[in-house]
């Protein structure tokens, strides 16, 4: 937080920066393998921000990990700025694709995701964080669908803070998983879906599914350390 403080540029989009910002930490914290030195390593992990329009939290933690100067955060959206409003691979050590505009991160997560599985790079893990109300665009439905029918053990982590645009039919799809107290893949049981918000899930039909607290570190790095062989959602509730 010490650091996102530094960044005064983005007050527009602050509620987008915030929201993400326990998810980004446990990833490059807890469970990314991917370093300042190994952004190169084509067996990295890879992360893709969808959410691109709210990249303060980004920034942060990029310059709390090491990838980016600290002082870059004070000129972020400056005239020479590598630090746009929008995050850009070419410019930013660690960034893996420049977004902004809502609906492409997981389509692109998905090419990748195939392209290394082709090259052999099967311990590789892909991971993409999107925003509730991106999930309105139609190319992530194909995407969706897409990594499901090919088995692609991708993550998608979608930060729901309830801003999704259009409503959506609740109920679950896709034999929706739940972290039990020893932190294996169960069921989810009547009572703990009960008051959760299932629309999303409901969107992801045929991928492993855990909803988690995206306040709780642990739960997120619990749920984020989940492998199945298809592809996984994790909603992180606000």
């Amino acid at each position: 937080m010490k650091l996102l403080s530094r960044v005064t540029a983005d007050v527009k989009h602050s509620p987008s920066a915030h929201s993400t910002l326990d998810v980004l930490w446990v990833l490059y914290d807890r469970v990314l393998r991917i370093t300042p030195e190994t952004v190169d390593d084509p067996g990295r992990d890879r992360f893709f921000l969808s959410k691109g329009h709210g990249p303060a939290a980004y920034y942060a933690v990029l310059a709390a990990k090491g990838f980016i100067p600290e002082e870059w955060l004070d000129d972020m959206g400056g005239w020479d700025s590598p630090l746009g409003h929008h995050p850009d691979r070419v410019l930013i050590p660690g960034v893996e694709i420049g977004t902004g505009s809502l609906g492409h991160g997981l389509g692109l997560t998905v090419g990748a995701a195939l392209g290394l599985r082709a090259q052999g790079y099967l311990d590789t893990r892909t991971f993409v964080l999107l925003g509730d109300a991106e999930l309105d665009e139609g190319s992530n439905h194909e995407a969706i669908a897409y990594a499901a029918a090919i088995r692609l053990p991708i993550t998608a982590i979608v930060v729901d803070n309830r801003s999704s645009t259009h409503g959506w039919p609740g109920g679950w799809s896709g034999a929706p998983t739940w972290l039990d107290e020893d932190g294996e893949v169960s069921a989810m049981s009547d009572r703990t879906r009960a008051g959760l918000s299932v629309g999303i899930p409901a969107r992801f039909p045929n991928w492993g599914v855990s909803v988690v607290d995206g306040r709780d570190r642990d739960g997120i790095e619990q749920a984020l350390r989940v492998v199945e062989d298809r592809p996984r959602l994790v909603v992180a509730a606000l």
